[in-house]
């Protein structure tokens, strides 16, 4: 995978929360994911289908998920709400949609956001092809963005 197309997903990351929340995220250092490591408590995971295939994620601690969505709505969310749910989902669509904006040569298209919940989960990505994780660092804690992207 050319990293290169992980920029898209870490500006749509960074805009994302900047936009809705006012909230300043800030990238680490992308990784190599080596499996089956890190682990999370939510995650918000989108498929991505065209001339590339793979899936975009965005995982949080729960307690990094709570500030988030509670910042969002305005209101206490528990672990147990449904409107964290939902609301994980809708971050990942959201910068699933805005990255695939600056990768019109692949003629993306995107899945319904599944969101994963579960004590220390792991995410495996696209069979064959390379995952990057990037880490990012806010107000509320570190979260991370995972890309999986496989190109023809």
């Amino acid at each position: 995978m050319d990293v290169s197309y992980i920029n898209p997903f870490v500006t749509a990351t960074i805009e994302c929360f900047q936009t809705m929340l006012s909230i300043k995220t800030e990238p680490m250092a992308p990784q190599l994911k080596k499996e089956p490591y890190p682990a999370y408590d939510i995650s918000g995971v989108i498929g991505l289908s065209g001339e590339a295939q793979g899936s975009i994620s965005l995982s949080f601690p729960n307690d990094v998920a709570i500030k988030f969505v509670g910042k969002m709505l305005g209101v206490q969310v528990s672990e147990k709400s449904p409107d964290l749910i939902d609301a994980i989902g809708e971050f990942a669509n959201i910068i699933a949609g805005n990255a695939k904006k600056d990768l019109s040569k692949f003629n993306l298209s995107i899945s319904l956001p599944n969101v994963i919940i579960g004590k220390a989960h792991v995410l495996a990505g696209q069979s064959g092809a390379s995952t990057i994780v990037v880490p990012f660092t806010s107000m509320f804690g570190i979260f991370a963005m995972e890309v999986s992207l496989k190109t023809k």
